[in-house]
Protein backbone atom coordinates (compact mmCIF):
# COMPACT_ATOMS: atom_id res chain seq x y z
CA UNK A 1 0.00 0.00 0.00
CA UNK A 2 2.98 2.57 0.74
CA UNK A 3 4.57 1.61 -2.70
CA UNK A 4 0.90 2.49 -4.52
CA UNK A 5 0.48 5.82 -2.34
CA UNK A 6 4.07 6.68 -3.78
CA UNK A 7 3.58 5.32 -7.56
CA UNK A 8 0.32 7.46 -7.83
CA UNK A 9 1.40 10.97 -6.04
CA UNK A 10 4.85 10.74 -8.48
CA UNK A 11 2.65 11.59 -11.83
CA UNK A 12 0.51 14.19 -9.95
CA UNK A 13 4.32 16.07 -9.17
CA UNK A 14 5.41 15.59 -13.19
CA UNK A 15 2.02 16.32 -14.64
CA UNK A 16 1.58 19.79 -15.66
CA UNK A 17 -1.14 22.06 -14.71
CA UNK A 18 -4.34 22.36 -16.47
CA UNK A 19 -4.66 26.64 -18.05
CA UNK A 20 -8.00 26.20 -16.27
CA UNK A 21 -6.76 24.92 -12.66
CA UNK A 22 -4.76 27.29 -12.50
CA UNK A 23 -6.84 29.82 -13.37
CA UNK A 24 -9.55 28.18 -10.44
CA UNK A 25 -6.74 28.22 -7.78
CA UNK A 26 -5.21 32.00 -8.44
CA UNK A 27 -8.95 33.53 -8.86
CA UNK A 28 -10.08 31.65 -5.71
CA UNK A 29 -6.73 32.71 -3.66
CA UNK A 30 -7.31 36.33 -4.85
CA UNK A 31 -10.90 36.51 -4.10
CA UNK A 32 -10.16 35.55 -0.50
CA UNK A 33 -6.91 38.48 -0.58
CA UNK A 34 -9.54 40.67 -1.64
CA UNK A 35 -12.08 39.94 1.01
CA UNK A 36 -9.71 40.33 3.27
CA UNK A 37 -8.41 43.50 2.43
CA UNK A 38 -12.58 44.72 2.19
CA UNK A 39 -13.72 43.23 5.13
CA UNK A 40 -12.93 46.17 7.90
CA UNK A 41 -14.83 48.59 5.72
CA UNK A 42 -17.92 47.03 7.04
CA UNK A 43 -16.26 46.24 10.50
CA UNK A 44 -14.48 49.45 10.59
CA UNK A 45 -17.26 51.04 13.62
CA UNK A 46 -17.20 47.96 15.87
CA UNK A 47 -13.51 47.48 15.44
CA UNK A 48 -12.73 50.90 16.64
CA UNK A 49 -14.95 50.81 19.35
CA UNK A 50 -13.16 47.74 20.64
CA UNK A 51 -10.17 48.89 21.22
CA UNK A 52 -11.06 52.79 21.85
CA UNK A 53 -9.30 53.86 18.38
CA UNK A 54 -9.74 57.71 17.64
CA UNK A 55 -11.00 58.92 14.93
CA UNK A 56 -7.79 60.17 14.21
CA UNK A 57 -6.08 56.84 14.33
CA UNK A 58 -8.74 54.98 12.41
CA UNK A 59 -7.57 55.56 8.90
CA UNK A 60 -4.35 52.91 10.02
CA UNK A 61 -7.18 49.84 11.06
CA UNK A 62 -8.10 50.34 7.24
CA UNK A 63 -4.12 51.52 6.10
CA UNK A 64 -2.25 48.35 7.31
CA UNK A 65 -3.05 45.73 4.41
CA UNK A 66 -3.15 48.36 1.80
CA UNK A 67 0.53 49.60 3.51
CA UNK A 68 1.79 45.71 3.42
CA UNK A 69 0.69 45.14 -0.07
CA UNK A 70 2.40 48.01 -1.66
CA UNK A 71 5.90 47.94 0.27
CA UNK A 72 6.26 44.04 -0.64
CA UNK A 73 4.40 43.52 -3.73
CA UNK A 74 7.49 44.58 -5.79
CA UNK A 75 9.47 42.23 -3.89
CA UNK A 76 7.03 39.46 -4.32
CA UNK A 77 7.08 39.64 -7.69
CA UNK A 78 10.81 39.23 -8.18
CA UNK A 79 10.93 36.93 -6.02
CA UNK A 80 8.32 35.10 -8.09
CA UNK A 81 10.42 35.67 -10.94
CA UNK A 82 13.88 34.26 -9.36
CA UNK A 83 12.44 31.62 -7.47
CA UNK A 84 8.77 30.41 -9.08
CA UNK A 85 5.89 31.89 -9.11
CA UNK A 86 4.06 28.77 -7.69
CA UNK A 87 6.22 28.49 -4.94
CA UNK A 88 5.36 32.48 -3.70
CA UNK A 89 2.15 32.17 -4.85
CA UNK A 90 1.77 28.99 -2.80
CA UNK A 91 3.82 30.59 0.58
CA UNK A 92 1.77 33.58 0.38
CA UNK A 93 -1.41 31.71 0.44
CA UNK A 94 -0.18 29.61 3.58
CA UNK A 95 1.13 33.24 5.11
CA UNK A 96 -1.99 34.81 4.28
CA UNK A 97 -4.65 32.21 6.45
CA UNK A 98 -2.60 32.26 9.15
CA UNK A 99 -1.62 35.72 9.74
CA UNK A 100 -5.43 36.18 8.87
CA UNK A 101 -6.33 34.18 11.44
CA UNK A 102 -4.19 35.96 14.07
CA UNK A 103 -5.84 39.16 13.42
CA UNK A 104 -9.04 37.84 15.30
CA UNK A 105 -7.22 37.77 18.40
CA UNK A 106 -5.75 41.20 18.03
CA UNK A 107 -6.52 43.05 21.73
CA UNK A 108 -5.44 46.75 20.47
CA UNK A 109 -5.25 48.96 17.53
CA UNK A 110 -1.15 48.63 17.25
CA UNK A 111 -1.53 44.86 16.88
CA UNK A 112 -4.67 44.60 14.89
CA UNK A 113 -2.69 47.22 12.65
CA UNK A 114 0.40 45.33 12.64
CA UNK A 115 -1.60 41.81 12.12
CA UNK A 116 -3.14 43.86 8.60
CA UNK A 117 -0.02 44.89 7.60
CA UNK A 118 1.45 41.34 7.82
CA UNK A 119 -1.74 39.95 5.87
CA UNK A 120 -0.91 42.57 3.39
CA UNK A 121 2.70 41.51 3.09
CA UNK A 122 0.97 37.71 2.24
CA UNK A 123 -1.25 39.19 -0.06
CA UNK A 124 1.56 40.68 -2.29
CA UNK A 125 2.72 36.92 -2.41
CA UNK A 126 -0.60 35.93 -3.71
CA UNK A 127 -1.02 38.49 -5.88
CA UNK A 128 2.56 38.79 -7.53
CA UNK A 129 2.48 34.97 -7.84
CA UNK A 130 -1.15 34.48 -9.41
CA UNK A 131 -0.89 37.08 -12.46
CA UNK A 132 3.08 35.61 -13.42
CA UNK A 133 1.29 32.19 -13.02
CA UNK A 134 -1.36 33.25 -15.20
CA UNK A 135 0.84 34.43 -17.78
CA UNK A 136 2.73 31.49 -17.71
CA UNK A 137 -0.68 29.40 -18.32
CA UNK A 138 -2.11 31.31 -20.88
CA UNK A 139 0.89 32.78 -23.11
CA UNK A 140 -1.13 35.16 -25.48
CA UNK A 141 -3.82 35.54 -27.92
CA UNK A 142 -7.72 35.59 -26.98
CA UNK A 143 -7.47 32.96 -23.93
CA UNK A 144 -5.46 35.52 -22.40
CA UNK A 145 -7.80 38.08 -22.54
CA UNK A 146 -10.49 35.96 -21.11
CA UNK A 147 -8.13 34.36 -17.93
CA UNK A 148 -7.23 37.84 -17.20
CA UNK A 149 -10.96 39.43 -17.39
CA UNK A 150 -11.97 35.89 -14.88
CA UNK A 151 -9.13 37.24 -12.85
CA UNK A 152 -10.16 40.90 -12.63
CA UNK A 153 -13.44 39.60 -11.74
CA UNK A 154 -11.94 37.62 -8.78
CA UNK A 155 -10.76 40.97 -7.62
CA UNK A 156 -14.50 42.14 -7.67
CA UNK A 157 -16.36 39.50 -6.56
CA UNK A 158 -13.67 39.64 -3.21
CA UNK A 159 -14.26 43.71 -2.99
CA UNK A 160 -18.40 42.59 -3.00
CA UNK A 161 -18.16 39.41 -0.83
CA UNK A 162 -15.98 40.80 1.64
CA UNK A 163 -17.95 43.59 3.67
CA UNK A 164 -21.11 40.99 3.17
CA UNK A 165 -19.54 38.15 5.00
CA UNK A 166 -17.98 40.60 7.22
CA UNK A 167 -21.34 42.34 7.82
CA UNK A 168 -23.22 39.13 8.66
CA UNK A 169 -21.16 37.97 10.81
CA UNK A 170 -20.71 41.07 12.70
CA UNK A 171 -24.55 40.39 13.92
CA UNK A 172 -22.55 37.96 16.40
CA UNK A 173 -18.80 39.19 16.08
CA UNK A 174 -17.11 40.96 14.06
CA UNK A 175 -13.82 38.83 15.18
CA UNK A 176 -15.83 35.66 13.30
CA UNK A 177 -15.00 37.46 9.80
CA UNK A 178 -11.00 37.05 10.07
CA UNK A 179 -11.02 33.44 11.50
CA UNK A 180 -13.08 31.86 8.30
CA UNK A 181 -11.44 33.89 5.88
CA UNK A 182 -7.92 32.40 7.40
CA UNK A 183 -9.34 29.22 7.16
CA UNK A 184 -10.35 29.77 3.47
CA UNK A 185 -6.82 30.68 2.69
CA UNK A 186 -5.72 27.57 4.39
CA UNK A 187 -7.91 25.28 2.03
CA UNK A 188 -7.08 27.07 -0.93
CA UNK A 189 -3.39 26.58 -0.23
CA UNK A 190 -3.91 22.66 0.03
CA UNK A 191 -5.38 22.94 -2.85
CA UNK A 192 -3.32 24.37 -4.63
CA UNK A 193 -0.25 22.12 -3.76
CA UNK A 194 -2.12 19.57 -6.00
CA UNK A 195 -3.58 21.26 -8.64
CA UNK A 196 -0.60 23.54 -9.87
CA UNK A 197 2.05 21.47 -11.89
CA UNK A 198 5.37 22.23 -11.93
CA UNK A 199 6.73 25.24 -14.00
CA UNK A 200 8.13 25.40 -17.20
CA UNK A 201 11.44 26.64 -17.26
CA UNK A 202 10.46 30.11 -18.59
CA UNK A 203 8.54 30.86 -15.94
CA UNK A 204 11.22 30.12 -13.33
CA UNK A 205 14.34 32.32 -13.30
CA UNK A 206 15.87 29.33 -11.47
CA UNK A 207 15.41 26.69 -14.37
CA UNK A 208 16.39 29.14 -16.76
CA UNK A 209 19.63 29.67 -15.11
CA UNK A 210 20.41 25.97 -14.80
CA UNK A 211 19.54 25.70 -18.51
CA UNK A 212 21.71 28.65 -19.53
CA UNK A 213 24.53 26.80 -17.59
CA UNK A 214 23.72 23.17 -18.82
CA UNK A 215 24.02 24.48 -22.71
CA UNK A 216 27.03 26.02 -23.63
CA UNK A 217 28.22 22.44 -22.59
CA UNK A 218 26.04 20.63 -25.53
CA UNK A 219 26.73 23.38 -28.09
CA UNK A 220 30.91 22.66 -27.62
CA UNK A 221 30.36 18.80 -27.79
CA UNK A 222 28.64 19.32 -31.39
CA UNK A 223 31.00 22.21 -32.61
CA UNK A 224 33.62 23.04 -30.86
CA UNK A 225 35.30 24.85 -33.03
CA UNK A 226 32.99 26.94 -33.78
CA UNK A 227 31.77 27.67 -30.88
CA UNK A 228 34.29 30.00 -30.02
CA UNK A 229 33.36 32.63 -32.26
CA UNK A 230 29.57 32.35 -31.20
CA UNK A 231 28.62 35.42 -29.42
CA UNK A 232 25.97 33.17 -27.41
CA UNK A 233 28.69 31.45 -25.60
CA UNK A 234 28.70 34.79 -23.71
CA UNK A 235 25.26 35.34 -23.24
CA UNK A 236 24.78 32.19 -20.39
CA UNK A 237 27.20 33.79 -18.10
CA UNK A 238 25.57 36.63 -18.44
CA UNK A 239 22.28 35.29 -17.86
CA UNK A 240 23.57 32.75 -14.93
CA UNK A 241 25.05 36.40 -13.35
CA UNK A 242 21.62 38.24 -13.53
CA UNK A 243 19.21 35.01 -12.25
CA UNK A 244 22.34 34.37 -9.25
CA UNK A 245 21.85 38.62 -8.31
CA UNK A 246 17.54 38.25 -9.10
CA UNK A 247 17.62 35.93 -6.03
CA UNK A 248 18.47 38.79 -3.11
CA UNK A 249 15.22 41.04 -2.46
CA UNK A 250 16.07 44.63 -2.94
CA UNK A 251 15.54 45.34 0.66
CA UNK A 252 16.51 49.25 0.67
CA UNK A 253 14.50 49.87 -2.44
CA UNK A 254 11.33 47.91 -0.31
CA UNK A 255 12.76 50.34 2.80
CA UNK A 256 12.94 53.69 1.15
CA UNK A 257 9.19 52.87 -0.35
CA UNK A 258 7.51 52.06 2.82
CA UNK A 259 8.99 54.74 4.93
CA UNK A 260 8.20 57.16 2.19
CA UNK A 261 4.41 55.88 2.04
CA UNK A 262 3.87 56.07 6.10
CA UNK A 263 5.05 59.58 6.03
CA UNK A 264 2.54 60.20 3.16
CA UNK A 265 -0.01 58.14 5.29
CA UNK A 266 0.82 60.03 8.60
CA UNK A 267 0.18 63.25 6.62
CA UNK A 268 -2.71 62.92 5.48
CA UNK A 269 -4.12 61.62 8.88
CA UNK A 270 -2.96 64.37 10.15
CA UNK A 271 -4.58 66.46 7.77
CA UNK A 272 -7.49 65.60 9.27
CA UNK A 273 -6.82 68.61 11.91
CA UNK A 274 -5.36 71.15 9.66
CA UNK A 275 -3.59 71.11 6.26
CA UNK A 276 -1.18 74.08 6.98
CA UNK A 277 0.38 72.86 10.39
CA UNK A 278 3.96 72.45 10.22
CA UNK A 279 3.96 67.95 10.91
CA UNK A 280 2.05 67.51 7.87
CA UNK A 281 4.09 70.05 5.37
CA UNK A 282 7.45 68.62 7.11
CA UNK A 283 5.65 64.85 6.53
CA UNK A 284 5.35 65.51 3.03
CA UNK A 285 8.22 66.80 2.22
CA UNK A 286 9.97 63.21 4.13
CA UNK A 287 7.72 61.69 1.96
CA UNK A 288 8.93 63.34 -1.53
CA UNK A 289 12.75 63.36 -0.40
CA UNK A 290 12.34 59.64 0.56
CA UNK A 291 10.58 58.67 -2.91
CA UNK A 292 13.03 60.10 -4.64
CA UNK A 293 15.52 57.98 -2.49
CA UNK A 294 14.16 55.38 -3.69
CA UNK A 295 14.17 56.01 -7.32
CA UNK A 296 17.57 56.45 -6.88
CA UNK A 297 18.15 53.36 -5.09
CA UNK A 298 16.20 51.04 -7.74
CA UNK A 299 18.85 53.27 -10.37
CA UNK A 300 21.59 51.70 -9.09
CA UNK A 301 20.12 48.47 -7.93
CA UNK A 302 21.63 44.97 -9.60
CA UNK A 303 18.38 43.72 -8.63
CA UNK A 304 15.36 46.38 -8.37
CA UNK A 305 11.88 46.03 -7.29
CA UNK A 306 11.23 47.50 -10.17
CA UNK A 307 12.92 48.20 -13.88
CA UNK A 308 12.75 51.81 -14.83
CA UNK A 309 13.38 50.98 -18.31
CA UNK A 310 9.66 50.26 -18.60
CA UNK A 311 8.83 53.28 -17.81
CA UNK A 312 9.42 54.24 -21.09
CA UNK A 313 6.53 52.21 -22.41
CA UNK A 314 3.45 53.88 -23.08
CA UNK A 315 1.70 51.03 -21.99
CA UNK A 316 3.47 50.20 -18.57
CA UNK A 317 3.33 53.70 -17.92
CA UNK A 318 -0.71 53.60 -18.68
CA UNK A 319 -0.85 50.50 -16.50
CA UNK A 320 0.78 51.76 -13.01
CA UNK A 321 -0.72 55.25 -13.35
CA UNK A 322 -4.04 54.06 -14.10
CA UNK A 323 -3.67 51.79 -11.39
CA UNK A 324 -2.29 54.53 -9.06
CA UNK A 325 -5.58 56.36 -10.01
CA UNK A 326 -7.81 53.69 -9.48
CA UNK A 327 -6.41 53.35 -5.80
CA UNK A 328 -6.69 56.97 -5.01
CA UNK A 329 -10.14 57.66 -6.75
CA UNK A 330 -12.07 54.23 -6.62
CA UNK A 331 -11.14 52.13 -3.85
CA UNK A 332 -9.90 55.00 -1.46
CA UNK A 333 -13.54 56.26 -1.66
CA UNK A 334 -15.57 53.53 -1.83
CA UNK A 335 -13.41 51.50 1.40
CA UNK A 336 -14.81 54.63 3.65
CA UNK A 337 -18.57 54.78 2.00
CA UNK A 338 -19.75 51.45 3.81
CA UNK A 339 -18.78 53.26 7.44
CA UNK A 340 -20.46 56.98 6.24
CA UNK A 341 -23.66 54.80 5.15
CA UNK A 342 -23.59 53.64 8.99
CA UNK A 343 -22.57 56.76 10.79
CA UNK A 344 -24.41 59.29 7.89
CA UNK A 345 -27.61 57.20 6.99
CA UNK A 346 -27.94 55.31 10.22
CA UNK A 347 -27.62 52.43 8.52
CA UNK A 348 -26.85 48.62 9.70
CA UNK A 349 -23.29 47.16 9.01
CA UNK A 350 -25.77 44.60 6.93
CA UNK A 351 -27.52 47.29 4.96
CA UNK A 352 -24.28 48.49 4.11
CA UNK A 353 -23.32 45.87 3.02
CA UNK A 354 -25.68 45.23 0.38
CA UNK A 355 -25.70 48.85 -0.66
CA UNK A 356 -21.75 47.95 -1.11
CA UNK A 357 -22.95 45.15 -2.81
CA UNK A 358 -24.65 46.66 -5.41
CA UNK A 359 -21.60 48.58 -6.54
CA UNK A 360 -18.46 45.86 -6.36
CA UNK A 361 -21.16 43.13 -7.78
CA UNK A 362 -21.92 45.11 -11.04
CA UNK A 363 -18.17 45.29 -11.43
CA UNK A 364 -17.78 41.96 -11.15
CA UNK A 365 -20.58 41.54 -13.80
CA UNK A 366 -18.77 44.13 -16.03
CA UNK A 367 -15.53 42.77 -15.71
CA UNK A 368 -16.36 39.29 -16.64
CA UNK A 369 -18.27 40.56 -19.88
CA UNK A 370 -15.55 43.63 -20.40
CA UNK A 371 -13.15 40.81 -22.90
CA UNK A 372 -16.15 41.45 -25.67
CA UNK A 373 -14.56 44.89 -25.80
CA UNK A 374 -10.91 43.48 -26.50
CA UNK A 375 -10.93 43.26 -30.17
CA UNK A 376 -12.83 47.33 -30.15
CA UNK A 377 -11.33 49.05 -27.37
CA UNK A 378 -7.45 49.03 -26.09
CA UNK A 379 -6.73 48.50 -22.62
CA UNK A 380 -6.07 52.02 -22.14
CA UNK A 381 -8.77 53.37 -23.40
CA UNK A 382 -10.56 50.77 -21.11
CA UNK A 383 -9.28 52.69 -18.75
CA UNK A 384 -10.13 56.34 -19.77
CA UNK A 385 -13.95 54.61 -20.08
CA UNK A 386 -14.04 53.42 -16.69
CA UNK A 387 -12.43 56.49 -15.20
CA UNK A 388 -14.90 58.69 -16.59
CA UNK A 389 -17.50 56.16 -15.37
CA UNK A 390 -16.29 56.23 -12.38
CA UNK A 391 -16.73 59.84 -11.74
CA UNK A 392 -19.69 60.12 -13.59
CA UNK A 393 -21.17 57.76 -10.56
CA UNK A 394 -19.99 59.35 -7.46
CA UNK A 395 -21.38 62.90 -8.87
CA UNK A 396 -24.48 61.27 -9.11
CA UNK A 397 -24.20 60.26 -5.10
CA UNK A 398 -23.72 64.24 -4.29
CA UNK A 399 -26.53 64.49 -1.58
CA UNK A 400 -27.34 61.09 -1.46
CA UNK A 401 -25.05 59.72 1.38
CA UNK A 402 -27.07 61.13 4.18
CA UNK A 403 -30.16 60.36 2.52
CA UNK A 404 -32.88 57.68 1.34
CA UNK A 405 -31.22 54.73 0.13
CA UNK A 406 -32.89 54.33 -3.15
CA UNK A 407 -31.55 57.67 -4.39
CA UNK A 408 -27.95 55.62 -4.24
CA UNK A 409 -28.63 53.12 -6.96
CA UNK A 410 -28.02 54.88 -10.03
CA UNK A 411 -24.52 56.46 -8.60
CA UNK A 412 -23.82 53.01 -7.26
CA UNK A 413 -24.30 51.01 -10.76
CA UNK A 414 -22.66 53.33 -12.90
CA UNK A 415 -19.91 53.59 -10.65
CA UNK A 416 -19.32 50.11 -10.57
CA UNK A 417 -19.84 49.69 -14.11
CA UNK A 418 -17.04 52.19 -14.43
CA UNK A 419 -14.94 49.90 -11.77
CA UNK A 420 -15.08 46.70 -13.50
CA UNK A 421 -13.73 47.81 -16.79
CA UNK A 422 -10.68 49.23 -14.57
CA UNK A 423 -10.56 45.49 -12.94
CA UNK A 424 -10.63 44.00 -15.90
CA UNK A 425 -8.14 45.89 -18.06
CA UNK A 426 -5.15 46.46 -15.01
CA UNK A 427 -4.45 42.94 -15.02
CA UNK A 428 -4.63 42.78 -19.24
CA UNK A 429 -2.69 45.63 -19.24
CA UNK A 430 0.14 44.72 -16.70
CA UNK A 431 1.14 41.42 -18.53
CA UNK A 432 0.78 42.41 -22.30
CA UNK A 433 2.98 46.19 -21.51
CA UNK A 434 6.53 43.65 -20.40
CA UNK A 435 8.62 40.77 -21.62
CA UNK A 436 7.48 37.93 -20.74
CA UNK A 437 9.97 36.72 -18.56
CA UNK A 438 9.42 39.93 -16.19
CA UNK A 439 5.45 39.08 -16.26
CA UNK A 440 5.47 38.61 -12.46
CA UNK A 441 7.09 42.18 -11.61
CA UNK A 442 4.63 43.96 -14.32
CA UNK A 443 2.01 42.73 -11.97
CA UNK A 444 3.84 43.52 -8.70
CA UNK A 445 4.37 47.23 -10.03
CA UNK A 446 0.40 47.40 -11.44
CA UNK A 447 -0.87 45.95 -7.77
CA UNK A 448 2.02 48.56 -6.17
CA UNK A 449 0.51 51.26 -7.61
CA UNK A 450 -3.00 50.34 -6.78
CA UNK A 451 -2.47 49.78 -3.15
CA UNK A 452 -0.41 53.00 -2.67
CA UNK A 453 -3.32 54.95 -4.25
CA UNK A 454 -5.73 53.11 -2.22
CA UNK A 455 -3.93 53.80 1.40
CA UNK A 456 -3.41 57.44 0.30
CA UNK A 457 -7.21 57.35 -1.10
CA UNK A 458 -8.72 55.83 2.49
CA UNK A 459 -6.72 58.50 4.86
CA UNK A 460 -6.91 61.39 2.18
CA UNK A 461 -11.27 60.23 2.26
CA UNK A 462 -11.12 59.96 6.17
CA UNK A 463 -9.65 63.61 6.60
CA UNK A 464 -12.36 65.11 4.17
CA UNK A 465 -15.29 63.56 5.69
CA UNK A 466 -15.20 66.40 8.66
CA UNK A 467 -16.25 68.72 5.80
CA UNK A 468 -18.70 66.44 4.73
CA UNK A 469 -19.31 63.55 2.41
CA UNK A 470 -19.92 65.39 -0.86
CA UNK A 471 -16.07 66.98 -0.28
CA UNK A 472 -14.31 63.28 -0.34
CA UNK A 473 -17.10 62.98 -3.42
CA UNK A 474 -16.03 66.20 -5.54
CA UNK A 475 -12.12 65.06 -5.07
CA UNK A 476 -12.70 61.15 -5.84
CA UNK A 477 -14.01 62.27 -8.96
CA UNK A 478 -11.73 64.62 -10.19
CA UNK A 479 -9.04 62.51 -9.32
CA UNK A 480 -11.00 59.77 -11.32
CA UNK A 481 -11.59 62.36 -13.85
CA UNK A 482 -7.32 63.26 -14.44
CA UNK A 483 -6.79 59.54 -14.70
CA UNK A 484 -9.31 59.26 -17.98
CA UNK A 485 -7.18 61.96 -19.26
CA UNK A 486 -3.82 60.51 -18.35
CA UNK A 487 -4.64 57.19 -19.66
CA UNK A 488 -6.41 58.89 -23.06
CA UNK A 489 -3.11 61.16 -23.82
CA UNK A 490 -0.90 57.47 -23.03
CA UNK A 491 -3.10 55.53 -25.00
CA UNK A 492 -2.65 57.80 -27.98
CA UNK A 493 1.42 57.27 -27.87
CA UNK A 494 3.08 54.31 -29.77
CA UNK A 495 4.57 51.95 -27.66
CA UNK A 496 8.29 52.22 -28.37
CA UNK A 497 10.25 49.04 -26.51
CA UNK A 498 13.36 49.75 -24.91
CA UNK A 499 16.94 48.55 -26.54
CA UNK A 500 18.10 45.42 -24.80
Amino acid sequence: MPQLATALRAPARQRPARPSATLAVTGAATAVALMNYTAPMLTLPDTAAAFGTPDSARAWLLNGTPLGLAVLLLVAGSLADAHGRRRVFLLGTLALGATTGLGAFAGSTLTFTLARIAQGAASAAVLAGSLGLLADAYPSGRDRIRATGVWGASVSGGIALGPLLAGALSLADWRLAYGVLGLGALVIAAAGTRALGPETAKASGRETAKASRREPVKASHRDTAKASHREPVKAPHRDTAKASHRTRPDLPGALALGLALAALLTALTLGRDGWLRLPVGLLLLASAALTALFVAVEHRSRTPMVDLALLRRPAFLASTLGALFTGLAVIGLFSVVPALLQSGAGMSPLGAAWLFVLWSGTAFVVALQARRLAGRLSAAYQLTLGFTLSATGVLALLGALEGPWPRLLPGLLVAGAGSGLLNAALPRLAVDSVPPEQAAMGSGANNTARYIGSAAGVALTLALTPAGPDTALLVSAGLALTGAAITLVLGRRPDRRPRR
